[in-house]
C-alpha cells in the first residue's frame, strides 16, 4: 500500500513540469488568455510562471527545497484564483462556468500543496 500512495508525490509534482513547458510551449496564446489586462509585459510573466512551475516540481521530484517550493506553489495557486478565476467567474459571460470550474481545481491544488509542504515535504528545515 506504501509503494501505491508513493506513487501521490509523482502524480502531483510531474503535472506542473508539463504545465510549465506549456507556458514555453503556447506563451502567446497564454499571455492574451491568461495574464490580466493590468499586468506589464505580459509575455515576461508567461515565462516567468512556466519556470516557477518547472522549478516546483523539479524541487519536489528531488526532495530539495521542497517544502519551500510546494508553500511558494500554494501561494501562486491561490493568486491565480483571486487573480484570474474569482473575477471571470463572476463576470457571467460564457466562460464563466469554466472559470469556476478553473478556480475549484486551483484552490483544490493549492490544498494539495500545503498538504505536501506540511505533512510529506523531506526538506522540513526551510520552513516551520
Amino acid at each position: 500500500m506504501n509503494a501505491f500512495l508513493s506513487l501521490g508525490r509523482w502524480f502531483f509534482a510531474l503535472p506542473f513540469a508539463i504545465f510549465g513547458l506549456l507556458h514555453y510551449m503556447n506563451a502567446d496564446m497564454m499571455a492574451e488568455v491568461s495574464i490580466p489586462a493590468f499586468m506589464p509585459v505580459k509575455i515576461l510573466w508567461v515565462y516567468l510562471t512556466g519556470t516557477a512551475l518547472i522549478a516546483a516540481s523539479v524541487a519536489m521530484i528531488i526532495g530539495k527545497y521542497d517544502k519551500l517550493a510546494a508553500a511558494a506553489l500554494a501561494i501562486f495557486l491561490l493568486l491565480m484564483v483571486i487573480l484570474l478565476h474569482v473575477p471571470a467567474a463572476m463576470s457571467g459571460g460564457n466562460g464563466a462556468q469554466a472559470s469556476m470550474a478553473s478556480l475549484l481545481k486551483d484552490i483544490s491544488l493549492a490544498g494539495g500543496a500545503m498538504m505536501y509542504a506540511l505533512h510529506y515535504a523531506q526538506d522540513r528545515s526551510i520552513i516551520g
